[in-house]
């Protein structure tokens, strides 16, 4: 059994512990994306500045890439956490406005919440900040298609 399997078939869905996993393989593993907190609808996670995740050297600004990653996590667990369990799901449209640029040095708070479920898709949207949550770095909406059916 993988561990996609093993998050599927345990009872409710812990998004400390799927952070915790997701965090030692993958994408989010090699980003170094960690959990922070979560509601009933929403999951915060964050990213840490790094110099490996600099898109241009002469800025220090972290590239959009990792942040794309992490608000794709982030809006992905808080569907999670609203069905209670893991289901397989890919990403049908994400849309990222980035409002100014993170300030070098600072980690990223990435806030996803799902807003609406149906049968075969999930409604997201979500906020990146740098340690103001008044002033964005990005403000991200999308979509995720299931791609198993519902048991």
């Amino acid at each position: 059994m993988n561990a996609a399997d093993a998050l599927r078939d345990m009872q409710g869905f812990d998004p400390k512990l799927f952070a915790d996993l997701a965090g030692k393989v993958g994408h989010g593993g090699a980003l170094g994306i960690d959990y922070r907190a979560h509601g009933p609808d929403w999951a915060e996670l964050s990213l840490d500045y790094r110099e490996e995740l600099i898109g241009v050297e002469e800025t220090g600004v972290i590239a959009s890439g990792p942040i794309i990653s992490l608000m794709d996590m982030a809006t992905s667990m808080a569907i999670w956490i609203k069905l209670n369990r893991f289901r397989h799901q890919a990403t049908l449209d994400m849309r990222i406005d980035y409002l100014r640029p993170a300030v070098p040095g600072r980690t990223i708070i990435g806030r996803g919440e799902c807003y609406r479920i149906t049968s075969k898709i999930a409604f997201v949207r979500g906020v990146a900040h740098d340690g103001d949550p008044e002033d964005l770095v990005a403000n991200v909406t999308g979509t995720f298609m299931f791609t198993e059916k519902r048991k």
